[in-house]
């Protein structure tokens, strides 16, 4: 999975900001919408709303890409076989053929172009994207990232928020295993909310 956790800034259906850390890039693709239900969210409705999710992903530093509507179309089947992949995970079931070969078809384009450049401040070398970045590059990086996820250590920790009206997914990289919520800023909280209230109303 790809390092440098940051998290996503989602809003509530009451427009209160918080902070959403699924713990993989292949899973921050998640909730710009989806199939079915998930349709709602959709925010990538041209190109240039998938350059501002890379720009806002885990991906440092941010890649600068050029995404044709052909790759956007793309990106969209991608994301669709990715959230049906984590479903299943989360529920124990295995994935179906059709989603592990949209994943393993995307990754074996050719991933982002990387280099050397030295420090502005001429103390040693760090790493950037290469210039000319396409969107097919982009979802080869979500791709891979996705096999490293499904195909890895952590598989068996991709789980959906426990609210009842909740169905992002995350993967738990804590140290016990025990994440329930998407966020405890969001979720968490109103779960803490509910019990309190419930625990009044008994006493």
């Amino acid at each position: 999975m790809t390092e440098s956790a940051t998290g996503l800034v989602l809003h509530s259906p009451q427009g209160v900001p918080y902070r959403f850390d699924p713990g993989a890039l292949c899973l921050e693709l998640l909730p710009t919408g989806g199939p079915g239900g998930y349709a709602r969210h959709e925010v990538l409705h041209e190109p240039a709303n998938l350059v501002v999710w890379a720009s806002r992903s885990r991906l440092r530093p941010a890649p600068v890409v050029e995404v044709t509507e052909v790759e956007l179309a793309a990106a969209k089947e991608l994301r669709a076989a990715l959230w049906r992949m984590a479903v299943d995970r989360a529920h124990g079931r295995a994935p179906r053929p059709g989603d592990v070969a949209a994943v393993n078809e995307a990754a074996a384009a050719p991933p982002l172009p990387v280099r050397l450049t030295r420090r502005d401040d001429g103390a040693g070398w760090t790493r950037e994207w290469g210039p000319g970045a396409t969107g097919t590059q982009l979802l080869s990086a979500v791709a891979r990232d996705a096999v490293d996820l499904f195909g890895g250590p952590y598989a068996h920790r991709i789980r959906e928020c426990a609210s009842d009206d909740c169905h992002l997914v995350f993967v738990d990289t804590s140290r016990p295993g025990r994440r329930r919520w998407c966020s405890m800023e969001h979720c968490g909280n109103r779960h803490k909310v509910r019990a309190l209230r419930a625990r009044r109303e008994e006493e």
